[in-house]
């Protein structure tokens, strides 16, 4: 499928990573068209504690809304949604999120692959998943859900990325329909309608 055939089909994107994600975030957000009309969700391995201004500082970088998700919101077009920090962020099928407080997942609360795969199941190949630098396998078996129920996948080239390990991963696994860089998953995410 060509990445031109994806207008029209996106409902939501979501951007999963690590270690070295938040420098490509700060690239990527200022590259994205503030008018896109589907919702971006963001999953980050992140601190507990200490980071609660993440959101804003994320809004900085963009013109388009940017709010740390909660419980029950519902999930809206042209927004950028931040899972919080500690909990797992899962979408119900009334299109709302959802914080579950359960067992870390591959090391990590929030998991990206928590995220990924209840989304999969909502919106089916309306959605695009997107994995950036880390250092752990969280986000692969996400990923290939999301193209086991239609949708599309984007990894970070491993070469661009600060941590290889998690694209790398993802990559081996054959859970990416496309391999970019930061320009090239701006220019991806410009076109998605």
């Amino acid at each position: 499928m060509e990445e031109n055939n994806l207008k029209n089909a996106c409902k939501a994107l979501l951007i999963g990573g690590s270690a070295g994600s938040l420098q490509v975030l700060f690239s990527l957000f200022p590259a994205i068209r503030p008018d896109f009309t589907f919702a971006v969700i963001i999953v980050l391995h992140r601190r507990n504690s200490g980071d609660s201004a993440l959101s804003e500082l994320l809004s900085t970088k963009t013109l388009a809304h940017t709010l740390e998700a909660e419980d029950k919101d519902p999930i809206l077009p042209g927004k950028f949604y931040l899972a919080p920090a500690d909990y797992h962020l899962l979408i119900e099928k009334n299109e709302t999120f959802s914080l579950d407080y359960s067992e870390k997942i591959n090391f990590s609360r929030p998991s990206i692959d928590v995220t990924f795969e209840s989304a999969a199941e909502i919106y089916g190949p309306s959605l695009v998943g997107m994995l950036l630098s880390g250092a752990n396998e969280d986000g692969t078996r996400g990923l290939l859900t999301i193209k086991k129920m239609g949708g599309k996948t984007v990894v970070q080239n491993p070469e661009t990325a600060q941590m290889p390990f998690m694209p790398q991963h993802a990559i081996s696994n054959h859970a990416a329909d496309y391999i970019h860089d930061i320009r090239e998953m701006a220019d991806f995410i410009n076109n998605l309608r």
